[in-house]
Order: structure tokens, then C-alpha cells, then sequence
């Protein structure tokens, strides 16, 4: 029987790191299938998903534990997604992008509005970087939504630029086509 675990680690990044990872993953027969991974802030900062046989994910646990003795922190999770089964219905894919002077609350605002609609954030990037002829810090977002069929698409639209115009923000949302 397979088994999927999501991984994530944290800790001060450092060259070699994800080669540990990798080594361990693969002396236990996982395969790694995804995975998002970043420095920020002196640290690094990881997810992913590793699928193997059932028997070798204690070990690969137990393995995985070992590395955070090197002031590394890892969380392991079985993944319980039905291994990627369809749904009923097929969601929306959306795409939203975001650029405005930064400030606190913007990612706030934006994801209560995706709540109150019933759209999921499956991934988010931010970044603030300095505005080209003012120097302004400008914030930006890039995310990936999924939505039921059936969500009122022009709604959320309509309600995400209100709350663009209060946080003085630009607010694009690809839709379907």
C-alpha cells in the first residue's frame, strides 16, 4: 500500500540542505513529487509531498526526526486528500494578482472577500519591493484560487475591487476561459 506525506521543514538555511532531504528520502524509497521551497528572512522554509510504500514511512519518519537535531524543524503529515481523487465537480481555476503601496491588512482583507465567496487559496506568493520612480514600498501578491462551479464569479469580482479601492490597490482576477 502507498503512502503520501506531506513534509515541511524550517530552519537557518545553509548550502547542503535540501541535499540531506533528499538523501534521506530516497534511502527510504520515497519519491518526491512536489514541493515549494524559499529563503526568507535568513531562514529556509519548505513543503513537500513524498509518496512511498506504507512499511518504509515509520522509518522515513523516524529518519526525517534525526535532521532536526541540526536546529532543523520538521512536521510530517499523511496526506488524507483521497490520493488526488476527482471531486464531483471540477473547480475553477482562478489566477488573482495584486499591486499596491504596502501596508498592513492587505492580505487580510483580500483573503476574508475569497472567504465570504467560498474560493480556497491553493498558493500564495507575496512580495514588497521598491516602487520604481517614487522608491515607495509597493506590495505585491500572485495567487492561485480554485472555486466551486457555480460561485458567482462577477460577485467576487465586484466585491474584491471595492475592497481594492479602500486599500488602494490593483486587483486583477483571471478567469476561467
Amino acid at each position: 500500500m502507498a503512502s503520501s506525506l506531506v513534509i515541511t521543514v524550517i530552519g537557518p538555511d545553509r548550502p547542503g540542505l535540501v541535499e540531506s532531504l533528499s538523501r534521506v528520502i530516497n534511502e527510504y524509497g520515497g519519491n518526491w513529487t512536489r514541493s515549494r521551497m524559499a529563503h526568507l528572512g535568513g531562514q529556509f522554509a519548505g513543503m513537500l509531498h513524498v509518496t512511498m510504500s506504507e512499511t518504509e514511512a515509520d522509518d522515513l519518519r523516524t529518519a526525517l526526526a534525526s535532521l532536526a537535531g541540526d536546529s532543523l524543524q520538521v512536521v510530517i503529515a499523511r496526506d488524507d486528500s483521497g490520493g488526488g481523487e476527482r471531486q464531483s465537480q471540477t473547480p475553477l481555476h482562478l489566477k488573482l494578482d495584486l499591486v499596491g503601496q504596502d501596508r498592513p491588512g492587505i492580505v487580510r482583507e483580500i483573503s476574508r472577500i475569497l472567504n465570504q465567496h467560498g474560493v480556497n487559496v491553493e498558493e500564495l506568493s507575496t512580495e514588497c519591493e521598491s516602487a520604481p520612480m517614487s522608491g515607495e514600498m509597493l506590495f505585491k501578491a500572485q495567487a492561485t484560487l480554485t472555486a466551486q462551479p457555480g460561485t458567482d464569479l462577477d460577485a467576487l469580482l465586484t466585491d474584491l475591487e471595492s475592497i481594492a479601492h479602500d486599500l488602494m490597490v490593483d486587483v486583477a482576477l483571471e478567469r476561467p476561459t
